[in-house]
Order: structure tokens, then C-alpha cells, then sequence
């Protein structure tokens, strides 16, 4: 280990750092469970998408896409709340605490769960039904944004020398978790209860767990212990934009980082089993099993990805991953012929490129901010990436179909991963350093 900063671009000297955390184990439990709630949450909105419309929009001009159409605009609108979520909880981790911003996520995801749970028919509140919806999903998207900057800090900084890589892996591990129980709960729900019931209340109880759920992870946060040192707890609290301020190439450094990474990884684990039934004719049942065993043989491959990069550096794992995808990415998608192994070998030749960013994203981020402002400097920019690329690439995708042009969105994927490659290139090596905390 040598004696530099971690902090890429900063030239703040590094005083004498505060030993990491007594218990790293129940730090990444804290964060971990937390995070997978969190996703659960987000992610069971999804899968009940066609319930919800039903029970909350009235159908429209006899078209009864309407309705589903109304409840994914719900959706894309708690996804353009991310922005707002990563920089006000972002700044509150960095001025009250790490661990303050966790508790807040969690409670704020857990009401927003409860909410949705709760929300009134269209036939028995009129207008006030998707009035309450509107309201539960932003407050889902500030809180998912705000968990990333929160967790994302809170993990590396809570990492022992030479175990940021590893640690910042679990948030990749734990959202795959989150995705996991959201459809698995779902399936079960609408095997058991069957339509009937799933349309009158069933699609109410995943919600609830969720609430459920959240109060759990709320526990298990409020032991851990807080990663801020005692002399920034001491120092005069930044302001809301002092990153963006004082910090502008790292935050511009953060979009580049992540632009080809959301893409590729909205596009390879949740969106790949759609483009496949949309452009091959697979089978719907195949796609999403093909899509869920591949899921999980992602979450596995995180630790293993998180660990080399502690060994070999970050931009190594970086540069697999953007060339990677950069040079296989339309040979993968031209792949696909419309069988359950091809998608399988496809989606999960595409999550080991996909590794080299997800699993130390979290640590490349930290590694480039000084921990005054570390969360909100990763916040923000980083979840406005996410909604500007990696919310759009089902859109962008179905769109390319749409206009006959599917073989455009392959080129799409591989040329931002190219971008995002250039930007790798020219990054200084963070792994060996030691981190401003």
C-alpha cells in the first residue's frame, strides 16, 4: 500500500485517517440489506406494473393500453427523481452522517411502500387514486437516489486496506437480491392467489412486505456504526452544490464513467429478455427465466470482480468491461435466434464483461471525491447518468424496433461503451491508495 490519497483529481492532503470500522461484517450488512430492500421496493412496482393499471387508471378512448401506458409514466417519472434523491440525501450524508442518510432512505422507501400498498381505487377515490401513486413514486425515486450516494460512501469507506473493491461489489449484489425477491414474490403471489384475487387486493401485499422489509433493514442500519471521522463531523458543513462547485471535472469524470455502464446494464438485466421476444420471437416464459438465472449468475460473478480489482487496480476492470462490450457487444445481440440457450449464453456472457464495471463502480466513485463531499459529489451526477442512459435504453431500444431499425440499437450500446472507454483510459489508478475519510 503506498502513502497516496485514493482521491483521483483532489490535492486535499490526507490527514491521519481514522481506522476503518470494528465490525466491517455488520457494516456491509447494514448496508447490503438496506440496499436490497430498497431495490425490492423500487423493482416490485414493475412487476405488478399490469395490476396497478387496472386498479388505478381508468381506460381512455376504448384503448386499453391506457391504462398500462399511464402507470409506466409513473414509473419514468419516480426515474427523473433519482437526480433530486442523490443530491439532497446525498448532502445530508456528507453534513449529518453516513449513517443518518441510510436510516432516512430506508424509512422514506418503507413509507413510500406503504403508501403504494394502501392506495385507493380509481372506482372508490376517483382522481385522488393516481394522485396518491404520482406522490409514492417520487418519493421512491428520491429515495432510491439518495441510497446509491448513501450506500455507494458508506461501503468504501467502510472497507479495511485493500478491500474497497470487494466491499463496493455488495452493492451490485445486494440490488441483484432486491430484483430476486421482487419477481420471485410476484410469481409466487399470482401462483397462489391467481388473477382474480391478484387484481382485487394481491397486488396490495408485496407493498406491505416491502414496508415490512424496510422497517428490518432500518434496525440493522441504526447499529452501524458511522464512517464520517470525528474531524469532518468537526468541520464546517458543505453546501448543497459544493461538489458540483468546487469539484466540476470530477463530476463530469463520473457521467463519462458511468454513461456506458447504466447502459449496458439496464440494457443486459432488464431489458434484454423484451429486445429478445421483440426481435427473435423467443417465447415470453423463456426470455424471463433465461433473464432471472442469468441475474443471479451476475450477483455471484460481484465479489469475484470486486476482489481482482483490489489485486490488479480499477482500470483494468474498467477497460474489460468498455472494450469488451465495445467489441462483442453487436456480435452478442446478433446472437440471439430466438432458443432459450442462446439468450442464456448471451445474458451471461454479457454480465461477465458487465462485472468489470458494476462490481467496482461504487469504489471508482468514492475514490474520486474528498469525503466532505463525497456522497452528494456522487449523488447527483451519477444518478442523472443513470436516468438520462440507462432509463431510456428500454425506450431507445423498443423505439429502434419500432422504426424497423433493430440492428441500430446494438451500435448504440457499443459505441457509448466506447465512449466510456476513452474516459477509463485516462483515469489514474485509485485502487492502491488510501482513501480521504
Amino acid at each position: 500500500m503506498t502513502d497516496t490519497p485514493a482521491t483521483s483529481l483532489g490535492t486535499t492532503p490526507v490527514p491521519t485517517l481514522p481506522p476503518p470500522p470494528r465490525r466491517p461484517l455488520r457494516q456491509l450488512l447494514a448496508a447490503s440489506v438496506g440496499n436490497a430492500v430498497e431495490w425490492y421496493d423500487w423493482y416490485a412496482y414493475t412487476f405488478l406494473a399490469a395490476y396497478l393499471a387496472d386498479q388505478i387508471f381508468p381506460r381512455g378512448s376504448g384503448n386499453s393500453l391506457v391504462p398500462l401506458l399511464s402507470t409506466f409514466a409513473v414509473f419514468a417519472v419516480g426515474f427523473f427523481m433519482r437526480p433530486v434523491g442523490g443530491l439532497l440525501m446525498g448532502a445530508l450524508a456528507d453534513r449529518r452522517g453516513r449513517r443518518t442518510a441510510l436510516t432516512a432512505t430506508i424509512l422514506l422507501m418503507g413509507g413510500s411502500s406503504l403508501l403504494l400498498g394502501l392506495t385507493p381505487t380509481y372506482a372508490t377515490a376517483g382522481v385522488l387514486a393516481p394522485v396518491v401513486l404520482v406522490v409514492a413514486r417520487l418519493l421512491q425515486g428520491l429515495s432510491v437516489g439518495g441510497e446509491f450516494a448513501a450506500s455507494t460512501t458508506f461501503l468504501v469507506e467502510s472497507a479495511g486496506p485493500g478491500r474497497r473493491g470487494l466491499f463496493s461489489s455488495f452493492q451490485y449484489v445486494s440490488t441483484s437480491v432486491g430484483q430476486l425477491a421482487a419477481s420471485g414474490i410476484a410469481a409466487l403471489l399470482i401462483g397462489v392467489l391467481g388473477e382474480d384475487r391478484m387484481n382485487g387486493w394481491g397486488w396490495r401485499i408485496p407493498f406491505l412486505l416491502g414496508a415490512v422489509f424496510s422497517l428490518a433493514g432500518f434496525w440493522i442500519r441504526r447499529g452501524a456504526e458511522e464512517t464520517r471521522s470525528a474531524a469532518e463531523r468537526e468541520a464546517p458543513r458543505p453546501g448543497l452544490l459544493d461538489a458540483l462547485r468546487h469539484h466540476p471535472r470530477a463530476s463530469l469524470l463520473i457521467c463519462g464513467i458511468t454513461a456506458g455502464g447504466t447502459l449496458a446494464y439496464y440494457t443486459w438485466t432488464s431489458y434484454l429478455p423484451t429486445y429478445a421476444v421483440l426481435n427473435t420471437g423467443i417465447d415470453k416464459a423463456d426470455a424471463l427465466l433465461a433473464g432471472t438465472l442469468s441475474l443471479a449468475f451476475f450477483a455471484l460473478l460481484q465479489p469475484v470482480g470486486g476482489l481482482l480489482s483490489d489485486r490488479f487496480g480499477r482500470k483494468p476492470s474498467l477497460l474489460f468491461f468498455g472494450l469488451g462490450f465495445a467489441a462483442l457487444g453487436v456480435p452478442l445481440l446478433r446472437a440471439l435466434d430466438g432458443s432459450f440457450l442462446s439468450l442464456l449464453l448471451v445474458q451471461c456472457a454479457g454480465m461477465v464483461l458487465l462485472t468489470g464495471f458494476t462490481s467496482i463502480s461504487a469504489a471508482v466513485n468514492a475514490e474520486m471525491f474528498p469525503a466532505r463531499v463525497r456522497a452528494a459529489g456522487i449523488g447527483f451526477p451519477y444518478s442523472l447518468t443513470v436516468a438520462l442512459f440507462g432509463g431510456t435504453a428500454p425506450y431507445v431500444g423498443t423505439l429502434f424496433t419500432d422504426l424497423d431499425l433493430p440492428g441500430l440499437f446494438p451500435w448504440y450500446v457499443a459505441v457509448l461503451c466506447l465512449v466510456s472507454s476513452a474516459v477509463y483510459l485516462r483515469l489514474p489508478e485509485t485502487a492502491h491508495g488510501r482513501l480521504d475519510r
